[in-house]
């Protein structure tokens, strides 16, 4: 059976409790939905908001390449990755992954590996608007997210 893959970058909210639901009910063997929601949050009150841009196109495709790579290392029945662009404000949702499959660990591996791709290679950018009404400098990539990234490169 193939895996159904949804990718989508978007404007609109997200409903996280609708995605897990459409791949829980994909099939009757699905034994585990595992999920994550990343929420723009503000920073101790110092952000009003977070402005996350992309290159349309590319930023689909670039995700789907990796979506792909999850189905090649674990047996998934269904992937989700939603991928919001736009101004955020402390709250929002940002980015969903949700991950189906017959057992607990791929679900939840192949979330994590999914996430650690978001965080540190996907063609997205982050500005900061502070509560002081200043916009700050594009956000750089943090050196653990890199590290989480790097244990995904030794396994198959």
């Amino acid at each position: 059976m193939d895996a159904r893959l949804i990718v989508r970058v978007q404007a609109e909210p997200f409903d996280p409790a609708a995605e897990m639901d459409a791949l829980a009910k994909l099939h009757d063997d699905i034994g585990a939905v595992a999920s994550f929601v990343g929420y723009c949050r503000s920073e101790g009150g110092r952000l009003a908001a977070l402005e996350l841009e992309h290159y349309p196109g590319m930023a689909e495709d670039e995700i789907e390449r990796v979506v792909h790579e999850a189905v090649t290392r674990w047996p998934l029945s269904g992937v989700t990755v939603i991928h919001r662009y736009g101004v955020m404000r402390p709250g929002d949702g940002i980015v969903l992954v949700v991950t189906a499959s017959t057992h607990r660990a791929a679900a939840f591996e192949s979330v994590e590996f999914l996430m650690d791709y978001l965080k540190t290679r996907a063609p997205f950018w982050k500005k900061e608007h502070r509560a002081d009404g200043s916009v700050g400098e594009w956000v750089e990539a943090k050196d653990l997210d890199d590290k989480a990234a790097e244990r995904w490169q030794t396994r198959s």
